[in-house]
């Protein structure tokens, strides 16, 4: 007798389906790329008791015809692909033809579906994947699918789902990530009548961000775009601020399509040494665009996982466009205070050096104000997508505290403040001066000079400034006559040292802002950076060993060492091959002997899986090794110095204001706004 069984279609369907429908999740997250795909830019998804019971996916995407319909829920029936070349360039989420099937197959469905050059659409019934029938429906352009009673017939499989609100957390999470991977489409998560996600749809990533993960998330974010050997990454990374216990905050899209990467993970955790605790894991929303015949998306049921035909440019890639942004950003934390309790404007105009108007009057003067600082953007250029709510309309509107002139998107359209609103100009201007503080004078006025009009009080600082800069001239000496050294200066900005508290924190006034400066973290960060030069700018410098050192190492890693002998030569190694060890006979200069097994390991280790090069894993070894010699020679909290010294580290950090954090993720400085400090103080 037999032992061998040929399986029925039934069975084998049930099996297949199992890969790719494990959890209501799946379900949600195959029909969004089904969506997607269609082309649609509208898309609501309704779920009830964590989607076991109903799911309702609806598009505005072009439809299926009522021929169609029977066949989209037979298995390996597909619209995106038709020949075996066509995998070589997978632009769709979806292609397999497996996700309809596999649904069908463990549900109650419905596919109600009309094309836009139909006069009436068609809806698709079919129970446990046998078809009751296709009747005609009245409907709108798109597609609606519903699935009810999800593993009804697969009881096993049921009992191994978690609680419904569980089942919806994981909903909510696939959600999440596709309504971040296209954000000029508008999505809606629906979750037992409670609206959970709402997004506009308005083609900017800063307005998903801020849809998806609220405010100050938003608000935490670095802006990076790079293009390094063909591929192109851009979109945000946390601020150094803005970190978390785990890597559930970390999004990668390659193509578009979400996928759970350690090539790139393994990138940006590199890129954030030195930034970050070592026990924190950093946030990105990050777009890698490659050629679609270099990566391979069929790897996997889910999709989640991707395969690089070379992933060394790719982590490049990565790294570069994290640590330049890293390097760059000048942001500090901002010291939060309570809100004031005091609502009445009576109450917070009592101190005021103005006297206290009329409360009729008053409260006009406000609403003019209010419209003149949410006054609506310009359209935006022919090809983007928008809404009638542009992306700062939005971010006002839902973050009323924020201040307009601050708020950035990747929308094109430009954001108009009166002119006669002083203060936000101001605020404008020297949010701009914290951005470039080595930008030369010369080029500050001639970008002055490109405005037509100036407020009174920027005209009278701007020509405080001129004084400054040429202080042998006249009073009335034209600025264009400023000698070419004067104007190439740095500039440093102006500040006034208030004093130190607890001998550890040193309080410093600079324009509408007060720093609170942790003196160590600080210093500990310029002698790093100081180090750090000095070691990139002395390039690769070897010290021959007196007698060879034997580096015992795995077959694998004794063959990657020696097809790679000419780059980890070039970083200051020499050394010859046995059959089990290295024989080394010199080594980077400043590397300990007793360090040089773990090194070369993992030179090797990293060559190998394409996660750095030989230069790169020596650069972040040598990093980690200058921050406890930094963190030794740094002054110490708790101590006093003399005031030459405090005043050296507070012009450093002037002269250098990328400088955020210490060697271990720590913030080196903090801000309190003069603005923040006169609502504490319920003077405005």
């Amino acid at each position: 007798m037999s032992k061998i069984n040929v399986l029925s279609f039934a069975v084998a369907n049930l099996i297949a389906a199992g890969e790719v429908v494990d959890r209501p999740a799946s379900v949600i997250k195959e029909l969004l790329e089904n969506a997607i795909d269609s082309g649609a830019d509208r898309i609501t998804v309704e779920i009830q008791n964590g989607g076991v019971t109903y799911m309702r996916v609806a598009d505005n995407g072009c439809g299926m015809s009522p021929e169609d319909l029977p066949i989209s829920i037979r298995r390996h029936a597909t619209s995106k692909i038709k020949e075996a070349k066509d995998l070589d360039g997978i632009i769709t989420l979806g292609f397999r033809g497996e996700a309809l099937a596999a649904i069908a197959a463990v549900s109650s469905l419905r596919i109600i579906s009309k094309t836009r050059d139909s006069s009436v659409g068609a809806m698709l019934e079919a129970h446990n994947g046998e078809i009751a029938g296709v009747f005609e429906r009245a409907c709108s352009d798109g597609t609606t699918v519903i699935v009810e009673d999800l593993f009804a017939n697969v009881p096993a499989r049921r009992k191994f789902l978690k609680k419904d609100v569980t089942e919806a957390m994981a909903i909510t999470a696939v959600v999440e990530k596709i309504a971040l991977s296209k954000p000029h489409i508008a999505f809606r998560l629906i979750v037992d009548g409670n609206i959970r996600i709402d997004t506009v749809g308005d083609g900017s990533l800063k307005t998903a961000v801020y849809s998806v993960f609220g405010r100050d998330f938003a608000s935490k974010l670095i802006e990076t775009q790079i293009e390094l050997d063909g591929i192109e990454v851009r979109g945000f990374i946390g601020r150094s601020d803005n970190v978390k216990a785990t890597r559930n905050y970390q999004n990668f899209f390659i193509n578009g399509r979400y996928v759970k990467s350690k090539t790139a993970m393994a990138a940006i955790e590199q890129a954030y040494t030195s930034y970050i605790p070592p026990e924190k894991f950093p946030c990105c929303i990050l777009f890698i665009t490659v050629n679609p015949a270099a990566v391979d998306v069929n790897v996997h049921p889910a999709k989640l996982e991707v395969k690089f035909s070379n992933e060394k440019p790719v982590f490049e890639a990565i790294y570069y466009a994290v640590r330049n942004a890293l390097e760059a950003n000048s942001a500090r934390p901002d010291v939060v205070l309570s809100k004031p309790k005091g609502n009445s404007i009576e109450a917070r105009l009592s101190d005021s050096q103005i006297p206290i108007e009329d409360k009729k009057e008053l409260s006009v003067k406000k609403r003019q104000i209010s419209a003149e600082l949410y006054t609506a953007p310009t359209k935006k250029e022919s090809g983007n997508a928008f809404s009638q709510m542009s992306a700062e309309e939005y971010v006002n509107k839902f973050v009323k505290t924020a201040e307009p002139a601050k708020i950035q998107t990747q929308s094109n359209s430009s954001f108009k403040v009166p002119e006669n609103t002083v203060i936000v100009t101001q605020e404008k201007r020297d949010e701009e001066r914290r951005q470039a503080p080595r930008e030369s004078f010369r080029d500050t006025f001639e970008t002055e000079q490109k405005s037509q009009t100036k407020p009174k009080l920027v005209e009278e600082k701007q020509q405080h400034e001129d004084q400054t800069f040429a202080a042998s001239e006249s009073r009335h000496t034209s600025e264009s006559a400023v000698s070419a050294s004067e104007l190439d200066a740095p500039r440093t900005l102006k500040y006034r040292i208030i004093g130190e508290a607890f001998n550890a924190y040193v309080i410093v006034e600079v324009e509408d802002k007060l720093l609170i400066i942790d003196k160590h973290a600080a210093h500990e960060r310029i002698l790093f950076e100081q180090l750090r030069a000095g070691m990139k700018s002395a390039g690769a410098t070897s010290q021959i060993l007196m007698f060879p050192l034997e580096v015992m190492l795995t077959s694998d890693e004794i063959q990657t060492l020696a097809d790679f002998r000419e780059e980890i030569e070039a970083v200051g190694f020499e050394f010859t091959n046995g059959k089990y060890t290295a024989s080394v006979t010199a080594i980077p200069e400043g590397i300990a002997t007793d360090a040089v097994p773990d090194i070369l390991a993992v030179i090797a280790d990293r060559i190998k899986n394409n996660t750095g090069s030989a230069k790169l894993t020596r650069d972040i070894i040598f990093e980690k090794a200058l921050y406890q010699a930094s963190c030794k020679a740094a002054i110490k909290a708790g101590r006093e110095y003399p005031e030459g010294h405090i005043k050296w580290l507070v012009d450093k950090l002037m002269e250098i204001p990328d400088i955020t954090v210490c060697p271990h993720g720590r913030p080196v400085a903090m801000e309190l706004s003069k603005k923040n400090l006169d609502g504490q103080f319920e003077r405005i």
